[in-house]
């Protein structure tokens, strides 16, 4: 079956005597590529009547004005109209099928006597789990309009991400619009590609008399991809260390790798590979290891803090182009089981050297810390993290980690008591019936005996 992934201008203005070009975006699909591509005009009747196609036709009023070109290796058709005349104002489709009713975009043609020069329609493709990065035009050089991005409905502009800090909720942690050039062009720079990310978008600046002459931009995502999976979520705990890998194509030449904190649509950059450390991290962010041959580098984060939670970006920047992958860090604070910590025995944390206490690699073992002799370890509390890392990261804890998960000797003396005492209603009944039902049969049978001698 024919794709239904089709993209396109909805609007298009030429010029009385000029020409437009408009591109039709589909997914290079085995039956999108050879199926037919239609160019028509609706009438009155609600009837689209073809007026080129890729099988060969072209209406006899447009001959010699109009021409249709496919590139199916990229996924595009192309459709020019010359000699433009006012009664080709109207709606038109772009499409692909045996009929004109099959999979379509409508769109509006406008003829004005002196309509400025479009800009034609970038085409960005992407893979599933991969990035992006959407070069917008120059516009305002002052920098002092807002930049949007948005995505084409059927009849609005839905916003996804503005300069003013504004990002939608489905695009949180992998959307970021940069700031302005001096030339004034500006970058959307998205991540985490998913499927229903393809699509019409829109992006430029816009001043107090709206939109002013926005770039169109064509998403496709392709659906096989060569991108892995790997860890968005990687967990720690305060006053601990972590380490996580940022990846890049190992092929690829960059001028410059980071790590940037993503809050509120702006991505500050925290370290870089050549030797750049924000002041407030100093000390505590670096670049550990480099293999350039698997395409990594790995960061280290120490003394973690509750406020250190929330989403990163890695970063690879070759020219315009950005490769940006984003994960998110949960920080965890140290959970005591104790329920009257006034009463309970304190839970010893390990006996260590003092040459120990640098961070290193823990076991679960390790995170719990040595409890005294006899104590019972309690049922952990639903959704505390027992020392489990997602794949991919290791977590390091400092060395001097009490045992935040046992549970003191009287705390499991209380339960086991409570325990036995709710079997005393269950069991008592059950002795008492049993007894009575020993004292019928015993009954029953003396009496069946005194019967025997009489019969």
């Amino acid at each position: 079956p024919v794709s239904s992934s089709l993209y396109g201008s909805r609007f298009l203005t030429g010029g009385l005597g000029g020409s437009v070009t408009h591109q039709c975006f589909y997914s290079p699909t085995p039956a999108n590529k050879y199926e037919r591509k239609y160019w028509c005009k609706m009438a009155a009747n609600g009837v689209c009547y073809t007026i080129v196609s890729s099988s060969s036709y072209t209406s006899s009023e447009y001959r010699g004005r109009v021409a249709l070109g496919d590139a199916p290796q990229n996924g595009t058709f192309t459709v020019t109209m010359a000699g433009l005349r006012g009664s080709d104002a109207g709606t038109y489709r772009c499409g692909i099928g045996s009929t004109n009713d099959g999979l379509y975009v409508s769109l509006n043609l406008t003829v004005l006597a002196d309509a400025a020069v479009a800009r034609p329609t970038q085409l960005i493709r992407g893979e599933l789990h991969g990035s992006v990065t959407v070069l917008c035009p120059s516009g305002d050089t002052q920098g002092d309009k807002k930049r949007f991005w948005c995505k084409v409905g059927r009849s609005s502009c839905a916003l996804i991400a503005s300069s003013d800090g504004y990002v939608d909720w489905r695009y949180q942690g992998r959307i970021l619009i940069t700031p302005q050039e001096s030339s004034g062009a500006f970058k959307v720079l998205i991540n985490d590609l998913k499927k229903k990310d393809s699509g019409l978008y829109l992006c430029g600046t816009q001043g107090l008399r709206g939109q002013e002459s926005p770039q169109e931009v064509v998403l496709q995502v392709a659906t096989a991809s060569t991108v892995p999976r790997r860890p968005k979520f990687f967990s720690g705990t305060v006053g601990g260390s972590l380490s996580f890998q940022c990846h890049h194509d190992p092929k690829g030449t960059y001028e410059k790798k980071y790590l940037c904190r993503w809050k509120g649509g702006s991505c500050p950059v925290l370290l870089d590979d050549e030797g750049f450390v924000l002041e407030s991290y100093k000390g505590r962010i670096q670049i550990s290891s480099h293999d350039p041959g698997r395409g990594t580098y790995t960061v280290v984060l120490r003394q973690l803090r509750e406020e250190d939670a929330g989403w990163y970006w890695c970063g690879a920047r070759s020219g315009h182009a950005e490769l940006t992958a984003s994960l998110k860090l949960l920080i965890h604070r140290e959970i005591y089981s104790s329920r009257d910590p006034g009463t309970a025995p304190p839970v010893r944390p390990s006996a260590r050297p003092a040459a120990h206490s640098t961070p290193r690699h823990r076991s679960t073992a390790d995170l719990m810390g040595t409890v005294p002799e006899g104590t019972t370890m309690g049922t952990v509390p639903k959704g505390t993290t027992m020392g489990t890392v997602p794949e991919g990261s290791s977590t390091l804890l400092p060395t001097a980690t009490p045992g935040t998960s046992a549970t003191s000797p009287g705390e499991t003396f209380q339960e086991s008591s409570s325990g036995e005492s709710r079997l005393l209603p269950v069991v008592l009944p059950a002795l008492l019936l049993l007894i009575c039902i020993a004292i019928t049969i015993l009954t029953l049978a003396k009496i069946k005996l005194q019967k025997k001698p009489g019969e």
